[in-house]
């Protein structure tokens, strides 16, 4: 994380290249004809990675546009590789053209001048977006203003299976209570694993009341207090976790694995239809559930940003639109696909891309709409950073 302190203080001049206006969409697609872009984005799903893949096979179809997937473990990578190239004078033709990128990581490229546009509400189908409903404007606190586009929406939810649990756990109170009596049978992905983070965030949220103070920048003064309670709740939970908090899977699909070979009972999604999908995929047993909190859970949007220096924004900016399609945005909420929440307003589109979205069947372990019940913002990208490393020094390494 040392990194995106660095970057975030090193705000450099964005050296000027000719690049695509996204407001003449017309000559946007023209260029983008024949270019290939490199998408830097997580690859620890085979869900993800084939849902990438197809939006490949799509955009080059309708496009003509080469779209390769270059896997990642750390988002932050793909951050240290456009930094280094701006250290280094790359100002055009960049190796990254796309990111998956969200939270601390888009707050320190903004700042520092490191991203293409703004272009996301110039794009065609920023029409059909729901920018009222859902949080698209924002990433975890920080203003967009149009230099990413979102496609798709994310609530924090734990998966159960029922064979083992009798029913929902209302708080991360109750989750302890639950792990003391049944040592063993918890985990989470070990930070800085962005589901491992969101676990301790979506802790930090539950068991404090300060959403204002958690909206701004922490600061040493607020920090430590803060944060307090989540240090005495993880102290407490740690040794009765899976392996007695002596390792941890190292993502999401490590952790379901963990249930699906009766290890653990309980994990945490950032995906609501994510237990459908493994149930599906024959990666979970069918006896698998889902829950929210009683005072509500973590949700946001995911984004993907073009670095200032791509060689095919053009090309970016036509994957960034598809992305925002109601065909990839009805393709990535079935549970059979990926499980994502759309992005989309469902009164600005047509009856028929209307009814697509209408049709799919959720599954049985999806919950609905209604019973994801409240939303909750995401806390400053700072306490994310602090906290994570907080983490390392205090669990990361096995005692």
């Amino acid at each position: 994380m040392k990194h995106l302190a660095l970057l975030a203080a090193l705000v450099l001049p964005q050296i000027a290249t000719a690049q695509p206006d996204p407001a003449n969409w017309p000559a946007v697609e023209v260029e983008a004809r024949g270019q290939t872009v490199y998408w830097n984005a997580w690859g620890g799903s085979t869900a993800t990675n084939d849902f990438i893949a197809w939006v490949a096979s799509r955009v080059a179809e309708d496009n003509g546009v080469i779209l390769e997937h270059v896997k990642l473990t750390d988002t932050a990578d793909a951050v240290t590789r456009v930094l280094s190239e701006q250290a280094a004078g790359v100002g055009t033709d960049g190796a990254i053209d796309l990111i998956w990128i969200n939270g601390a990581n888009f707050s320190a490229m903004k700042d520092a001048g490191l991203l293409f546009g703004p272009f996301a509400e110039d794009l065609p189908n920023w029409a059909l977006v729901d920018v009222a409903g859902k949080t698209v404007t924002t990433d975890f606190t920080v203003p967009v203003e149009g230099f990413e586009a979102p496609w798709a929406m994310a609530q924090v939810v734990f998966m159960y299976d029922t064979a083992d649990i009798a029913g929902p756990l209302g708080s991360m109170a109750e989750i302890l209570d639950w792990a003391k009596a049944h040592p063993g049978r918890f985990t989470y992905p070990q930070p800085p694993d962005f589901l491992g983070t969101t676990f301790l965030k979506q802790a930090l949220v539950d068991l404090t009341d300060v959403q204002d103070v958690l909206a701004a920048a922490a600061t040493d003064e607020t920090y430590a207090a803060v944060t307090a309670p989540l240090w005495a709740y993880l102290d407490a939970l740690t040794p009765n976790l899976w392996r007695q908090g002596r390792a941890y899977p190292a993502t999401g699909p490590a952790q379901l694995q963990l249930i699906a070979d009766g290890e653990v009972d309980l994990a945490i999604s950032f995906s609501p239809g994510e237990a459908t999908a493994a149930i599906a995929n024959n990666q979970l047993p069918p006896t698998v559930r889902t829950f929210v909190l009683t005072n509500g859970t973590i949700g946001n949007a995911s984004f993907v940003a073009i670095p200032y220096n791509s060689g095919s924004a053009a090309g970016a900016m036509v994957v960034a639109n598809f992305l925002m399609s109601p065909e990839a945005q009805t393709r990535a909420q079935d549970p059979a696909i990926l499980g994502y929440g759309t992005v989309l307003d469902m009164a600005a589109l047509n009856d028929e891309d209307r009814a697509a979205f209408e049709g799919l069947d959720l599954g049985i372990a999806t919950l609905s709409p209604a019973e994801l019940g409240r939303i909750l913002p995401e806390p400053h990208p700072s306490w994310m950073t602090r906290i994570a490393e907080d983490w390392q020094r205090r669990y990361g390494t096995a005692p």
